[in-house]
């Protein structure tokens, strides 16, 4: 079973740039979908990005697409979440989860998810 590990978050101002890595451990990302997603407190966690590993077929929420970017590095077994043109809206914590044997009608269901990160800040504010 795969685990993994977020990084990256931080404090940026409106308008700023952050990216977020999430590298696996125990075994690759082959046979996965790779998602993050973000949670406010007293709120659902919802759905950000996802990566098909297998196709490297993307998926995003309308609310990032156009400003966030995911990819991988094959070599690193790691997701990365490129975040341009971050908003205040966009203050959450992040997490990166697995869905194992993911196909494009689950690719953003948070649901199917697990093997969930700590998670990691990120804080947009003047």
């Amino acid at each position: 079973q795969v685990q993994v590990a977020e990084s990256g978050g931080g404090l940026v101002q409106p308008g700023g740039s952050l990216r977020l890595s999430c590298a696996a451990s125990g075994r690759s990302f082959r046979d996965y979908c790779v998602g993050w997603f973000r949670q406010a407190p007293g709120k659902e966690r919802e759905f950000v990005a996802a990566l098909r590993w297998a196709t490297g077929a993307t998926y995003y929420a309308d609310s990032v697409k156009g400003r966030f970017t995911i990819s991988r590095d094959v070599a690193k077994n790691t997701v990365y979440l490129q975040m341009n043109s971050l908003k205040p809206e966009d203050t959450d914590v992040y997490y990166c989860g697995t869905l194992w044997g993911c196909i494009t009608s689950t690719a953003r269901a948070t649901s199917r998810y697990d093997n969930w990160g700590q998670g990691t800040q990120v804080t947009v504010s003047s």
